[in-house]
């Protein structure tokens, strides 16, 4: 499984609108987000509006573009365009992703511990 991470920035005056539609996500969503392969997918929001999301995947291509096919991620990502900084992309476009550095597991597994 491969980890995701990812950051986006919310507009100041739309983060109570942001964590609103987070709190009652479409069923139609969740739905293709599991079909499509994301796992253990979360999001954080700060003060800021500084928005980390984490997932894991078998295969990041195959997630993105599951989801272009799908016609709520075009709706959805069509509600949420207004909320970002930033961007002339739908957000899951204009994702910035975050390297991983350490895993815990991962050195206890290599360190036999």
């Amino acid at each position: 499984m491969q980890r995701v991470c990812f950051q986006l920035q919310v507009r100041p005056d739309h983060i109570d609108a942001y964590r609103e539609a987070h709190a009652r996500v479409w069923p139609d969503m969740l739905i293709a987000l599991r079909e499509t392969g994301w796992h253990n997918y979360s999001i954080f929001l700060r003060e800021d509006g500084l928005v980390i999301g984490y997932f894991e995947t078998e295969d990041l291509d195959a997630n993105l573009a599951g989801m272009a096919a799908r016609e709520v991620n075009a709706r959805w990502q069509s509600a949420m365009a207004d909320h970002f900084e930033h961007t002339d992309v739908p957000a899951d476009q204009a994702f910035r992703y975050i390297p991983q550095v350490f895993n815990l597991d991962a050195q206890l597994l290599a360190a036999q511990l």
